[in-house]
């Protein structure tokens, strides 16, 4: 497996304080010394020591990690051809007087295309730690790297999170090189751009960000860039790090960066002048910038027809509304507002409440509460018995709380049918806000009635509009209006009328007919 190349934006790949106060010599064993006191002596660090039997004898040294390196490559395209006693066809002696050891290893007996040369005690510490092979020579101070990454990883696998019942099945793995193979596979055009990135002082994680010169905005590109240049942390190990840090400033609990498993959102987000953000060691790759109808949105959209895409959309934003406002609004009615309801709806109401010792607030509450707690140990339980638990565990607590006289059955069905229309929103990071708002709109609604949740819904809408991500008004295309976006925002119309990219992300070559390299039209 290769080893990525740093660009020149290399984020926080300084060396640690401990590093910075060590070199390499050109005494071989005191640079095996050297390696072995910085490591610990871990007893995972393969230290090899072969000589050459020609008649210009070297001293080298392989190193590296077990576990991390591929054992048939340091055997048989490293070991191999430096143990071979095939001195005829490789003879030092052919060499210019001024050629080194190592110079001769990497010309002419190391079969590997990724190799980086002269490289420094920080670079190959770095290398050991990250699965490839150091070669040391005596005499050199210096040493090479030899690309052999090589551990053991989880293959290409259908998304979990993202399920779909048209479109591919492959998602992203926890190995950022096969994820970059994946959206390249989509996208095989030269002006797909990439940039590597370490972040962490400590875990120097593999950072890169793909995007489409020509179409993306270099000043969204620039942004991106030195939002994760400026990242001082001590170690990255998911996304959501990142995406903490380089989010927009200013709090909200509405997620403004989109996070996604599926390649093929990130090739069409790609495409539409997005930006893509990949992290080494998750499935989870950040795009940016997001808007609030993008998270309405999913990737069976685009591959059903625009018609059915369209009805499935609104279904989306109809059960948004519901999640947000069904227990509200039942609290507000019941409340404040009972000659809204017809006789007989409202006859049948007071007979179910009879008897009920607590408001309706605080029956709302109670049942929304321990929803959450059966939702969140449905996630926690092993798969085998989640499901099982939260399932039974909602019909046997809710029969025996409307038994007990505890709850009324109105309400087990007002807070059964907000907990379906949660779950209709695609993105799960966009139900947790909903989540938390309508505990909100709840207190508002015991409060105040019908004016509360009108209050609530203002405030709420103000606060989305006053969100960007990365420059980009977060409630485009309607705050502000942008026309020509509407054809795929709460609709989505026919390929054949979408042909121009949205405005709101990237004014660049907005026609989808024109390739990047291409002037776009004025």
């Amino acid at each position: 497996m290769p080893f990525m190349k740093s660009s020149n934006q290399t984020g926080q790949s300084q060396p640690s304080k401990v590093n910075e106060r060590h070199a390499l010599t050109t005494n071989l064993h005191d640079n095996i010394q050297l390696i072995q006191t910085i490591l610990g002596n871990s007893p995972d660090i393969v230290i090899r020591e072969c000589r050459s039997d020609g008649e210009n004898k070297f001293e080298a040294v392989v190193i590296y990690a077990t576990g991390l390196s591929d054992a048939a490559i340091v055997n048989q395209f490293i070991m191999a051809p430096l143990l071979s006693n095939n001195q005829d066809e490789h003879s030092i002696s052919e060499l210019p007087p001024l050629a080194d050891p190592l110079d001769f290893i990497k010309r002419k007996l190391l079969p590997v295309g990724e190799i980086i040369d002269k490289a420094s005690f920080d670079t190959i510490l770095a290398g050991i730690l990250s699965g490839d092979t150091a070669i040391l020579c005596q005499g050199n101070d210096y040493g090479l790297l030899v690309a052999s990454k090589g551990w053991e990883e989880r293959g290409v696998q259908e998304p979990t999170s993202q399920t779909v019942i048209r479109g591919p099945k492959e998602g992203f793995s926890e190995n950022i090189v096969t994820n970059i193979a994946l959206v390249r596979r989509k996208i095989k055009d030269p002006n797909l751009w990439l940039e590597h990135f370490h972040v962490g002082l400590v875990t120097k994680t593999n950072v890169s960000i793909m995007y489409m010169k020509g179409i993306a905005l270099e000043k969204a590109v620039k942004e991106v860039r030195d939002r994760i240049e400026r990242i001082q942390i001590d170690g990255i190990l998911e996304s959501g790090y990142i995406e903490e840090f380089i989010q927009d400033k200013g709090f909200t609990i509405f997620p403004t960066i989109y996070n996604t498993e599926r390649p093929d959102v990130i090739a069409a987000g790609l495409l539409e002048g997005r930006i893509a953000i990949l992290i080494d060691g998750t499935p989870f790759t950040l795009l940016v910038p997001a808007l609030f109808t993008q998270f309405f949105q999913s990737a069976e959209d685009y591959y059903q027809r625009s018609d059915i895409s369209t009805l499935t959309r609104l279904l989306r934003y109809a059960a948004l509304m519901v999640a947000l406002l069904a227990p509200p609004l039942y609290i507000a009615i019941t409340t404040y507002h009972q000659d809204m309801l017809p006789p007989g709806i409202l006859i049948s109401l007071i007979a179910q409440r009879e008897g009920i010792p607590f408001p309706a607030f605080i029956e709302a509450f109670l049942m929304e509460v321990t929803f959450e707690l059966l939702r969140e140990a449905g996630i926690r339980l092993p798969r085998a018995v989640g499901q099982s638990i939260s399932i039974v565990g909602a019909l046997v607590i809710g029969q025996a709380a409307v038994q007990a006289g505890i709850v009324s059955a109105v309400m087990v069905i007002v807070v059964s049918i907000t907990a379906i229309s949660s779950f209709v929103i695609p993105a799960y990071n966009m139900g947790i806000p909903i989540r938390i708002l309508r505990f909100g709109m709840m207190a508002l609604a015991a409060s105040f009635g019908l004016f509360g949740i009108v209050a609530g819904i203002i405030l709420i809408v103000q606060h989305l509009c006053h969100l960007r991500s990365f420059g980009v008004y977060y409630m485009s295309p309607y705050a502000p209006v942008i026309p020509e976006d509407k054809k795929d925002a709460g609709i989505r119309v026919s390929w054949r009328d979408m042909l121009s990219r949205p405005r709101s992300v990237s004014r660049q070559n907005p026609i989808r007919e024109n390739s990047p390299t291409q002037d776009p039209e004025p």
